[in-house]
């Protein structure tokens, strides 16, 4: 028998607090609802520090409990599995990770968890508390992992899948960052030039009466349309963009926009690698966790960015379920990279398809990084060249009259 220290409500809905004997922690819960008593918080003993630390936070937990980001689910999944893959029963390594987290968030969360394991809910249901924080691909994996009995290992693969997919997608995101800021920062340089600097070197030129040169002309003109529409320009820029943003999250224009996106040489090819990438290893996740092979395509389809990618797999899911091999389901599909329905027809055949498909997902990876490393350094001396363009026809029709005016001057 065990001694936990309780704090419940009773019907009225006071506080009570007190010790009592059980053989577990569910059977302590049951024997308070006996007693027409609604737990708040259980703990042992002799863990007082924690057990204060688990009142305080789960006495919060439903109302500002909040959600993990990405870095934040990467290093609570890598700890769990660490502990659990050492025979540390999964409650302990729960209490244990909430304990040493740095954030309040991050300790409800998992404080929360870890009482619903301790009322006899499944890790995976537990889970779905809150969806927000670990959402039902991440839940399949680990209802996976309960299902096969090896938790611990395929959380250790899970923390892995999404390392490897934050990595990718901040690769992503950092690669458009720099040259986005030098063509903005370069268009505002240059628009400043056309709404203020040229305006003022033009009124030197209205006393003479001979006629400005075409590009002169065209710069004034811009110029001009800047001063007396500014305002309605960047309006319509902004209209423009909502409208786009609107029809994104639309799903037929979004559908025909990813197509489209897709048949642009150099772009479509690095999309359908990251696609790929990301599916590769998230199906070689969950079918070596131990999920049947339809539910891991169905997971592994939700991870895919490309609106038509994804639509083209449900030839590949419904070929499968049907009885056809996964490498004749993908290239019947012919919406992923060719490489990888060789490597899952090799995987078939050989019998280690989670490991050939790691491997695919490694090398679609290294090509994105390679190919994107590559255009970045093409894409930065373009934006120079384009903006040094722009520059030099400002400078030439300021130039090009005050020349034609000197040359008037001498002759005259």
């Amino acid at each position: 028998m065990a001694t936990f220290e309780y704090e419940a409500l009773d019907p009225s809905g006071r506080n009570k607090r007190g010790v009592i004997t059980a053989d577990s922690p569910r059977e302590a819960r049951q024997s308070l609802r006996q007693q027409q008593l609604t737990p708040v918080r259980l703990s042992n003993a002799r863990d007082r520090k924690t057990s204060e630390r688990s009142l305080s936070n789960y006495q919060l937990r439903d109302r500002s409990a909040g959600h993990l980001s990405s870095k934040e689910l990467v290093l609570v999944t890598r700890q769990i599995s660490t502990l659990v893959e050492t025979a540390v029963p999964l409650e302990e390594a729960l209490g244990a990770v909430a304990e040493q987290a740095e954030n309040d968030k991050v300790c409800r969360i998992i404080l929360g968890t870890r009482d619903r394991i301790l009322e006899g809910w499944r890790f995976a249901d537990a889970l779905g508390e809150n969806e927000k924080s670990f959402p039902a691909l991440y839940r399949a994996v680990i209802s996976a992992g309960e299902a096969s009995g090896d938790l611990g290992g395929v959380m250790e693969r899970l923390a892995t899948m999404l390392e490897k997919n934050r990595a990718i997608r901040n690769k992503a995101i950092s690669s458009l960052i720099y040259p986005i800021v030098l063509l903005l920062v370069s268009l505002i340089i240059v628009g400043l030039m056309m709404r203020f600097v040229v305006p003022k070197i033009v009124t030197q030129f209205e006393d003479f009466n001979a006629e400005l040169p075409f590009l002169t002309r065209m710069v004034i003109a811009i110029s001009d349309g800047l001063r007396d529409y500014g305002l309605v320009i960047l309006v319509a820029l902004a209209a423009i963009i909502g409208l786009c943003v609107y029809l994104w999250r639309q799903a037929g224009p979004r559908l025909g926009i990813d197509r489209w996106l897709l048949s642009i040489p150099f772009i479509g090819k690095l999309l359908r690698g990251l696609d790929g990438a990301r599916f590769a290893r998230t199906l070689a996740t969950l079918f070596a966790g131990g999920a049947p092979l339809i539910d891991a395509l169905t997971g592994a389809q939700r991870t895919i960015m490309n609106s038509h990618i994804r639509d083209q797999l449900d030839i590949t899911i419904t070929m499968v379920r049907e009885g056809a091999g996964l490498s004749r389901g993908l290239k019947k599909a012919n919406a992923l990279p060719p490489m990888m329905t060789h490597m899952v027809a090799a995987g078939e055949k050989s019998g280690e398809l989670p490991k050939l498909l790691d491997k695919t997902a490694a090398h679609l990876e290294d090509e994105f990084e390679t190919a994107t490393s590559v255009a970045l350094r093409l894409l930065e001396p373009l934006i120079v060249v384009f903006m040094g363009i722009i520059v030099m026809t400002i400078v030439l029709s300021i130039l090009l009259p005050t020349l034609r005016l000197n040359t008037l001057a001498a002759g005259g």
